[in-house]
């Protein structure tokens, strides 16, 4: 893997970046063997990075024989990607490609299918001679799931036919998708959103008792699942959506866009956080900037601080010693922390060991009654 840290991307906020790609890497069926990191005022416009670290990397895979892949943390430009393949004599992918061919696996539904594709075509026009004849060199692997393998298909006309075509087919999926979302009735609604990989889709089978995938993988959740689930007696709707990341490409923003409907149809929305992860904070800013810009952030809100089994507090003091364990919090103590002060209302619970569900079962009650009675003042005047 390969990481470059500038001005505007200090080497911390790097290392936490490759940790991320490292957990893509994984989930694509990677194994990382190294990682080259740079100190760069901004990235070398022909190959990302500096000469010296290129003939370092070209040494380091001329060793290893096993080593069939890069990738390169930032989205690169179709001649950085073929300066750096003809130098490290090697397949080069970056964090786009990689996230592509991750939802190009994990699609399952047409809709799905559809939007990926979409997205690979608008990523692969520009591309053009360096995908062809990396795909008749390379014959598989991670970042080679194209959405076309004969040359006629890297034609660019035929490329633009087609992402038009696609962009017709995904209106006429929405349309199809609103009527049913119409036909709902008039049941509210509540959205599950959050970063990847916090564990929405678990409390979503938890909550509806339904079946879900759910896995320890980024993004094991692509295609949008509503289910009916009742609490005391009062019905609703509730949508396990796509996980946000830092970093998505755009064209992926652009084509998932539609899936997010239910995002913003929604009446209140459960915004799930790992708490347990080092830089949650950060993932909760990415989350509230991208509902933001689908318009959503106005909605009613319940932060769902999830994972507490797996949260420990940072005792510095502790730190000479690092033998000694941080205490574990009790929940009175997390209801006392800045974050529940801050991100009101919230609950902390773990919906892997079923930790504090009645108190969030109660919560979600009462938002729903509330966004009930705003919505039909006269039927809960009647009832």
């Amino acid at each position: 893997m390969v990481g470059l840290a500038t001005a505007q991307q200090k080497m911390n906020k790097l290392n936490e970046y490759l940790d991320e790609l490292e957990f893509l890497a994984d989930t694509a069926g990677a194994i990382v063997v190294r990682r080259f990191v740079q100190n760069l005022s901004m990235p070398d416009s022909r190959t990302y990075v500096g000469s010296g670290k290129v003939q370092e990397m070209a040494e380091f895979i001329r060793a290893d024989e096993k080593i069939d892949l890069v990738i390169v943390d930032d989205e690169l430009s179709p001649s950085q990607l073929r300066n750096l393949e003809t130098e490290l004599k090697c397949t080069v992918i970056d964090r786009t490609n990689l996230i592509l061919d991750i939802f190009a696996k994990r699609a399952q539904t047409s809709h799905a299918k559809t939007q990926v594709e979409l997205a690979q075509y608008q990523y692969l026009l520009p591309r053009l001679t360096r995908m062809w004849t990396h795909l008749e060199r390379q014959q598989g692997g991670i970042g080679t799931r194209g959405p076309g393998e004969t040359e006629i298909e890297t034609d660019r006309r035929i490329i633009r036919d087609r992402i038009a075509f696609l962009k017709k087919r995904l209106e006429t999926i929405d349309k199809q998708m609103a009527s049913q979302r119409k036909n709902r009735g008039n049941m509210l609604r509540l959205s599950l959103v959050g970063y990847t990989n916090v564990g929405k889709s678990t409390i979503m089978n938890m909550l509806s008792k339904s079946e879900v995938f759910a896995e320890n993988k980024l993004f094991a959740t692509l295609d949008t699942t509503v289910r009916k689930t009742v609490i005391h007696n009062l019905p609703f709707l509730l949508a396990d959506t796509v996980g946000f990341i830092r970093k998505l490409p755009h064209n992926l923003v652009e084509s998932f866009k539609s899936t997010l409907d239910e995002v913003r149809e929604a009446d209140v929305l459960l915004h799930v956080v790992d708490i347990s992860h080092p830089e949650f904070e950060d993932q909760i800013k990415v989350v509230n900037e991208t509902l933001a810009e689908i318009k959503s952030n106005d909605k009613p809100m319940i932060m769902v601080f999830n994972k507490i089994d797996a949260y420990q507090w940072h005792d510095q003091s502790l730190d000479e010693n690092p033998e000694t364990e941080n205490p574990k919090p009790s929940l009175q103590d997390l209801m006392n922390t800045y974050m529940a002060k801050e991100n009101a209302p919230c609950i902390f619970i773990s919906a892997k060991n079923k930790e504090n569900l009645n108190e969030f079962r109660q919560l979600i009650y009462d938002s729903v009654k509330k966004a009930h009675a705003d919505r039909f003042p006269f039927e809960n005047f009647l009832y």
